[in-house]
């Protein structure tokens, strides 16, 4: 089932078909009840947690319903100035482009504003910082991302079109090559880890297509894994144009959807059109290998949040009456969009922050794309930079007063008899 350009997105949008169906009670997942477990719309409920899998011309089709297990982070160090008199200080950044956690409860801050990765440990205390602008041996002119890769860690310049390897002691250890020398946002010119040791860079694609500019570049410790997948073609977030004499302005629509993609592991991308809760996992073919669905009832957009979104579209209006704009008046959404991004966590698990009224959520699923957990994100958290998670630990960056940046490290902690190596248990 080929799934590229309006097929793809189809069959995204695509309401289930009925074939063989597997229902899998929440005992049979690998997820833990909870008495107290908090239901998606906040309040608390008891677990009931059911995945239904069908399969239909190879394609998967994963539908979770009910309440996962509730995990929590607990802040345990918050990385940067302490006061805002302090100047210089190692936790002091230029301007944080990523964050990635390494071997031994390692942090690394990539200072894009500064060309330096400074490392830290879980308790937010310095260790050393590596490289300097420059462009020879360990140096970067643009340090836009950082991952840990089985032993060592990548320090991607796309200004300089390279990768520099370090050791987890710090030492240079060569660089390789990649095409192109790019600059971008650093949310978007970066490293996707998807694994212990696998991860994607992106860059331009070989082969330009129409509406295909953009490919995932697979890589591990070792080098290039031979995956290659291509950006999915897909609505982006609706805009509106507006043009008085020489001025032109773009205003996004509140609430409007977008198609969000994260490559995953094994050579597959993970994508979403955000306003329905559906991930479609699609191989090197683009062909739509699984689906996960997930059932939650949709939001309505209140009065007083449109008027909110749309604020900044009346004001330039009010001060340009003539002002000639496409469409003339923002579409309102009939509902909010359930999916705000999607991340993979470095033990392969899909992480999907969900837009709910009471205030977004994680939802955690696992390679079979089974519900596993639900947790609070952050209220504070800067949307441009992905969070770092591993098994245990997120990262999030945020900015304070005087645009300061501050990296949050949080520990993930599950209920009491989640096994070994889960993570701490909380009551």
């Amino acid at each position: 089932m080929t799934t590229t350009g309006r097929g793809f997105i189809d069959g995204v949008r695509a309401v289930a078909r009925v074939g063989a169906i597997a229902v899998l009670p929440a005992g049979v997942l690998p997820a833990t009840c909870t008495p107290d477990a908090e239901s998606a719309s906040g309040g608390a409920t008891a677990l009931d947690v059911t995945t239904t899998v069908d399969t239909i011309d190879g394609v998967v089709r994963v539908s979770n319903a009910g309440t996962p297990p509730r995990w929590r982070l607990t802040q345990v160090a918050s990385i940067g100035p302490k006061s805002l008199s302090e100047t210089g200080s190692p936790d002091e950044f230029g301007r944080v482009y990523d964050v990635a956690l390494g071997p031994d409860g390692d942090v690394f801050v990539a200072d894009g504003a500064n060309r330096e990765i400074r490392v830290f440990g879980l308790d937010g205390v310095h260790r050393r910082t590596l490289g300097r602008k420059g462009e020879g041996p360990g140096e970067f002119d643009g340090l836009y991302s950082v991952a840990w890769l089985g032993d060592r860690l990548l320090a991607l310049d796309p200004h300089l079109g390279r990768i520099s390897e370090f050791s987890a002691e710090g030492a240079y250890r060569g660089q390789r090559r990649v095409r192109g020398a790019l600059s971008g946002g650093s949310g978007w010119v970066r490293f996707y880890p998807v694994g212990a040791d696998e991860a994607y860079h992106v860059t331009l694609a070989a082969d330009l297509a129409p509406g295909r500019w953009w490919e995932y570049i697979g890589l591990d410790s070792r080098g290039e894994t031979g995956d290659t997948l291509l950006l999915l073609a897909g609505p982006s977030a609706a805009t509106i144009r507006c043009e008085v004499g020489d001025r032109i302005s773009f205003f996004q629509v509140p609430f409007g959807p977008k198609l969000v993609q994260r490559p995953g592991p094994g050579g597959v991308m993970h994508s979403a059109i955000t306003d329905a809760y559906r991930i479609a996992l699609t191989d090197t073919d683009d062909d739509t290998v699984r689906v996960i669905e997930r059932s939650l009832p949709a939001e309505t957009i209140s009065d007083d949040e449109w008027a909110e979104g749309n604020s900044g579209y009346r004001a330039l209006r009010d001060s340009f009456p003539l002002m000639s704009c496409d469409p003339r008046r923002p579409p309102r959404p009939d509902a909010k969009p359930f999916i705000e991004q999607i991340d993979i966590a470095s033990d392969g698990k899909l992480w999907v922050e969900v837009i709910r009224e009471a205030g977004n959520r994680w939802e955690v699923f696992d390679a079979e794309g089974r519900l596993v957990a639900g947790l609070p994100v952050p209220a504070e958290r800067h949307y441009f930079l992905p969070p770092a998670i591993n098994a245990d630990h997120v990262l999030t960056v945020r900015r304070g007063d005087l645009d300061l940046e501050y990296v949050d490290v949080w520990r993930i902690e599950r209920p009491l008899d989640r096994g070994p190596g889960q993570g701490r248990p909380f009551r």
